[in-house]
């Protein structure tokens, strides 16, 4: 169990950061995903899943609220050494997050085939859609647990058990994949129910974990509705709500602006350059996880010291990881082109060029997801949903809307780049405004 009172060192820091590797390998089966349905069910079946996600993931994104709001206000708690609060507030986001799943997995299906046509899916592409999102939606109350847990593993100081709850969830779905997609050739069906399976895996997991006793910070306590501590987690978590409704907001407009320029094919090239970005942003996300509860500890025992520590080391390992992200996305783009749609010789050319435009983002993205997490874990949501806002209201959509007028089909591309950018200098702007009030 980790001592979030002890001075975290880079070595520590690194040690406690299994939340990164969590959340790789979170993003590697999603890769896994995306393999066995493009070489197994063709380009069809790949794009019309690349197609529906943003939708399916608006309604999983409440899991990443309730995990980053309540992972900063129940550490909150355990810094100002209010363990029994903590529990109750714990208790109380598990079962209400639960009930959420189920109210949004209805309202998801009730509008799935509407909004596939708003974008313009028709044939082919509409039927496959829909079919999938049917299916996946039934997992929505588990995938938002299991989103919320990436956060509140950590905050019980369990990141070894977050990653094992990881691994089998995931190891379940790689399995299930090569089983109901590459043996039993179920195409998007297969993918569908594999994914969902494993995701009631991952989301059961924590209820057999913490429901007993146990070592941990954190356990499942009876409890009655706190209606101020959820409203404080909504409000603070809202921004990475926001952040990740705002992704799934754009991917529908880069799927609208993508049918128009480059048709299918531009899908699914969108698709592949998505699933190497989960997989690169995933070690910042990562960080921010792990590093959020400690920031939140030492901001309520009002250790500034060590809050200034944790942010200048936390901005050497972002800007590290950068840099080298951007070095190999620009080496690997063709070969990891290849991989996904090398059977097709003009959809290979198009990923591999739009890649390398796409991965100069990864020299800025890490920045503008530290900022808002970093704001997020020192209870100001404000700022933190003001990054968010900015990033996709001020910047991205804009940015997807403009260039492509001018470049076509590369300004799609360049979009994300703008946009990182434009977030990271923002960010800069805040941290400089607000380090005397938190004395970071």
């Amino acid at each position: 169990m980790i001592d979030f009172s002890q001075h975290f060192t880079y070595g520590k820091l690194l040690r406690y950061a299994l939340s990164p590797i969590m959340m790789i390998f979170t993003s590697i089966y999603s890769i896994v995903d995306g393999l066995f349905l493009s070489n197994f069910a063709g380009k069809e079946a790949f794009a019309a899943v690349n197609f529906i996600m943003p939708y399916l993931m608006l309604y999983t994104s409440t899991g990443f609220m309730f995990g980053t709001g309540g992972s900063a206000l129940i550490a909150k708690k355990l810094g100002e050494k209010k363990s029994q609060e903590a529990n109750e507030i714990f208790s109380t986001l598990v079962w209400v997050s639960a009930l959420v799943g189920v109210v949004l997995a209805l309202i998801g299906l009730a509008f799935l085939r509407p909004v596939a046509v708003m974008q313009g899916a028709e044939g082919v592409l509409l039927e496959n859609s829909v079919l999938y999102g049917k299916i996946y939606l039934l997992g929505t109350p588990a995938c938002i647990i299991q989103f919320e847990f990436q956060n509140l593993y950590a905050t019980a100081g369990k990141t070894k058990l977050g990653l094992y709850a990881t691994v089998v969830s995931g190891m379940m779905n790689i399995f299930l994949d090569a089983l109901f997609v590459g043996v039993f050739s179920w195409g998007l069906v297969g993918a569908a129910v594999a994914t969902i399976l494993s995701q009631w895996i991952g989301g059961l997991i924590p209820f057999a974990c913490f429901g007993p006793k146990n070592t941990s910070l954190l356990r499942l306590v009876k409890c009655r509705l706190n209606g101020r501590a959820m409203l404080k987690i909504c409000t603070n978590g809202s921004s990475e709500m926001v952040n990740n409704i705002s992704i799934s907001i754009v991917s529908l407009l880069y799927n609208i602006q993508l049918l128009r320029y480059a048709g299918d094919d531009g899908i699914a090239a969108y698709g592949i350059m998505m699933y190497i970005n989960f997989l690169f942003t995933a070690i910042f996300w990562g960080y921010v996880v792990g590093i959020s509860p400690i920031i939140s500890y030492h901001y309520g025992a009002e250790n500034h010291r060590e809050l200034h520590s944790l942010f200048k080391k936390s901005l050497t390992i972002i800007g590290a990881c950068s840099l080298l992200m951007f070095i190999i996305s620009e080496t690997l783009a063709r070969p990891i082109s290849r991989i996904f749609v090398g059977y097709d010789p003009g959809l290979l050319e198009m990923t591999t060029h739009g890649f390398f435009l796409f991965s100069f983002s990864f020299l800025f993205a890490g920045l503008s997801i530290f900022g808002s997490s970093f704001f997020t874990a020192l209870n100001n949501g404000l700022i933190s949903a003001m990054l968010s806002f900015s990033r996709v209201f001020m910047f991205q959509i804009p940015a997807i809307l403009v260039l492509p007028l001018v470049w076509k089909l590369d300004g799609i591309w360049l979009s994300v780049v703008v946009a990182e950018l434009c977030t990271g200098i923002l960010g800069i702007v805040f941290f400089l405004k607000c380090r005397k009030r938190y004395q970071y």
